[in-house]
């Protein structure tokens, strides 16, 4: 049965540790932005547009999935030990509360853009895709959210686990590994998604993209949290996880999303800014908010 029992500490220099999670974390980052920057000029928008939402996205996956994790996960922990909210060096990110976080901020970036709210969601799902991957390798390397015991043959060993690391090497138990199974999740969505953006491009319906991401994922999210150990539910108190649960409403909105988009299909290209017109020899400003429809 296959081992893992690597530290989850890259590098060290002194005091400063580099973590194999940070740095998947940062290559999320990047990665999530260059497709959303992709997506933005593509459908007429400008590189100052794209660049503007980078902090706000950031802001809003670390300060989410968080915030995701005392209130759905731990809350009596955490309010009994407020300070240690902040103490997101040692781990504890829901990507529920992620998700929560960056519809938020999309919202409030498409207000303040005067932007479609429906035209940015779109536009970033295939950033939450990469994002959803990268993550999940993230925590095989930390040997967290671990799956449950099995004796399938492709099942790990995570001595390091907090479920196991008190046990000596043979007796640890084989596990799913589950993090992988959510990571190929991921790719599937991400790559459904280019597949689906590549076909029609900027006559694709508004919202379509990003309600196939949350049927997809989430749909996906239910079924392998059958194979992850319960963390915050038990089993004798219930019957589904309290990832199943946070990922039933995320369900039913991108199903009432794709039946909206589908009876009234409204193609994005019918929103984007309209060419600005030149006076004399200067050269015309921005079309920041030009020929922009909101929905």
């Amino acid at each position: 049965m296959f081992v893992w029992d690597v530290s989850p500490v890259l590098l060290s220099i002194g005091p400063i540790h580099v973590r194999y999670y940070g740095v998947l974390f940062a290559l999320m980052l990047i990665g999530g932005y260059y497709l959303w920057q992709w997506q933005m000029l593509r459908g007429g928008h400008t590189q100052e547009q794209a660049e503007g939402f980078f902090l706000w996205g950031a802001v809003a996956v670390i300060a989410g999935a968080r915030l995701g994790q005392v209130l759905f996960y731990n809350p009596a922990y955490y309010l009994s030990h407020p300070i240690e909210i902040l103490y997101i060096w040692r781990g504890g990110l829901a990507s529920h509360g992620a998700t929560i976080g960056l519809v938020l901020v999309l919202y409030l970036y498409a207000r303040h853009e005067r932007l479609s709210k429906l035209e940015v969601l779109d536009r970033f799902s295939m950033s939450a895709a990469l994002g959803a991957t990268m993550v999940r390798l993230g925590n095989f390397m930390n040997s967290e959210i671990v799956g449950r015991v099995t004796d399938v043959p492709w099942a790990v060993k995570f001595p390091r686990c907090v479920y196991d690391r008190h046990l000596p090497l043979d007796l640890v138990p084989g596990r799913h590994p589950s993090q992988f199974y959510e990571a190929f999740l991921g790719l599937f969505v991400l790559l459904t998604l280019y597949l689906v953006d590549r076909k029609y491009k900027e006559e694709r319906p508004l919202g379509l993209l990003a309600s196939l991401f949350f049927i997809l994922y989430f749909t996906g999210r239910f079924f392998v949290e059958f194979f992850k150990e319960y963390q915050t539910l038990s089993p004798d108190r219930s019957l589904l996880t309290m990832g199943q649960w946070l990922s039933i409403p995320f369900v039913l909105i991108g199903a009432f999303m794709l039946f909206r988009t589908l009876r009234s299909p409204q193609p994005t290209s019918s929103l984007r800014p309209a060419p600005v017109e030149k006076k004399g020899t200067k050269k015309g400003g921005g079309n920041k908010g030009r020929g922009k429809k909101k929905r």
